[in-house]
């Protein structure tokens, strides 16, 4: 399809903060307070912003550019921030998903963003107990447990080792889990902003337990020690840390964030999010798991009966569309380019199917150059609308031949009653009078 012979169609963005902490309900099956239902929260808050979001106003006379007049000097901001223009692109609170904002989520803007990278500044966050601030100077890093020469590093020792540079995405474990047992919030950045893309740079893990003089025959994991006030800790097999596991301190070309593990994180691509240990104060090497709450209690897939299964850290293949996504109205009919992300832990994204008609038929998108592994990789699509009510579906395929699962299939082996772990094909209808809403298709 030539978009240049066709109309382009506008999209009214979704209007922001328009999650109503009284519209709480609890989802049928969940064991957790979730958000209400995506068609009220969309369609009643979208004529909200559609004047001050519609794009393209024809008639217009105002001239291609406003007044011409003296600027602001050179390095009036040392430190670079976004246009004032654009302050409604930001983290968002679900002030429903956890009790408290020390042990809380923020979620990235998905629907906001072009290519595949995450600004630093709108990554998602999830906290256990609170954001430490830490001083670079004091941290440490210690590596004990089956090893021969134990390391206490410091943040100088780590920044003198030779670096690495790779991008990865990270998902936490509970991105869409909020949907087991229904639509549950109104827009993808709810739906699936637990979730990032980032360019680290630090020493892969392999290189500092060299260092140290691991135990080659008996060491079996690692487990990961984080300096907030939780200590949280995570086990990681071996296998994983002498593969692609990383200690980072930078991300996206500076130094980590705050929010985002300064000055000193884990990254263990592919597998959820919190394994990913923020605030790295500890490496013990052992021989066996450690069980720890956050791998015993939490962070495991509640099975139809009754049993938890653990270790299942692998993010499973997954996409979803961001445009056009729900809470966004399309104003005009002709064409619109689908565009979203997907991604899988076990390596590259090799295709990504549309359908613009619920799943009966599906063509393929083009994948957006670079293709890289446990990375999000951009997708996009032509589409006309001509007016008619529409599903919009995306559906990912990575290079192991895993294929993203409906709903329905997720539900025949997994029940309605987990958390984690939800990589279901997403559903967004598109109304005739353009409003895009959350929906879920048998």
């Amino acid at each position: 399809m030539s978009a240049s012979r066709l109309r382009a169609g506008r999209i009214q963005l979704a209007p922001e903060n328009h999650v109503d902490p009284a519209a709480l309900v609890r989802a049928r099956g969940a064991r957790r307070s979730f958000l209400g239902s995506a068609a009220a929260g969309a369609v009643a808050l979208a004529a909200a912003g559609r004047s001050a979001h519609a794009a393209g106003a024809p008639g217009s006379s105002l001239p291609p550019t406003g007044p011409i007049t003296l600027g602001a000097g050179v390095g009036t901001v040392g430190y670079g921030l976004p246009s004032k223009h654009e302050a409604a692109v930001a983290r968002r609170i679900s002030p429903g998903l956890t009790r408290t904002p020390q042990s809380g989520i923020s979620f990235t803007p998905l629907q906001s963003l072009f290519g595949i990278i995450t600004p630093s500044g709108v990554h998602f966050e999830r906290h256990h107990s609170g954001m430490p601030e830490i001083d670079p100077q004091q941290h440490r890093l210690m590596i004990m447990g089956l090893v021969s020469r134990p390391l206490l590093l410091t943040m100088n020792d780590i920044l003198r080792y030779p670096s690495v540079t790779r991008t990865h995405f990270i998902e936490c474990g509970a991105n869409t889990g909020m949907e087991w047992g229904n639509v549950a919030v109104p827009t993808v950045q709810y739906t699936h902003g637990m979730l990032g893309c980032s360019e680290f740079t630090g020493v892969p893990l392999s290189t500092l337990l060299d260092e140290a003089g691991f135990d080659r025959r008996k060491a079996k994991f690692v487990l990961a020690e984080g300096a907030d006030g939780s200590h949280l800790t995570r086990t990681v097999p071996i296998e994983m840390a002498l593969n692609d596991v990383m200690v980072v301190y930078g991300q996206n070309g500076e130094m980590l964030r705050p929010e985002n593990g300064y000055p000193l994180r884990l990254l263990v691509p592919g597998v959820q999010g919190v394994s990913s240990v923020k605030w790295l104060r500890r490496i013990e090497v052992g021989d066996a798991p450690w069980n720890t709450r956050e791998e015993s209690l939490h962070y495991v897939d509640l099975m139809p009966d009754g049993m938890h299964r653990q270790y299942s850290g692998v993010q499973e293949v997954k996409s979803v569309i961001t445009s056009p996504s729900a809470g966004q109205v399309l104003l005009d009919k002709g064409y619109y380019e689908i565009t979203g992300l997907a991604w899988s832990g076990r390596g590259k994204i090799t295709r990504v199917d549309v359908s613009t008609d619920g799943g009966r038929n599906w063509r393929t998108a083009k994948l957006q150059d670079p293709v890289m592994s446990k990375c999000l990789t951009r997708f996009r699509a032509d589409w006309r609308w001509d007016g008619s009510t529409a599903f919009l579906q995306s559906r990912a395929v990575d290079e192991t031949g895993h294929v993203q699962p409906t709903i329905a299939q997720l539900r025949a082996v997994r029940g309605t009653r987990s958390i984690y772990h939800n990589n279901k094909i997403q559903a967004w209808r598109v109304a005739a009078n353009g409003e895009v809403t959350n929906v879920q298709l048998a």
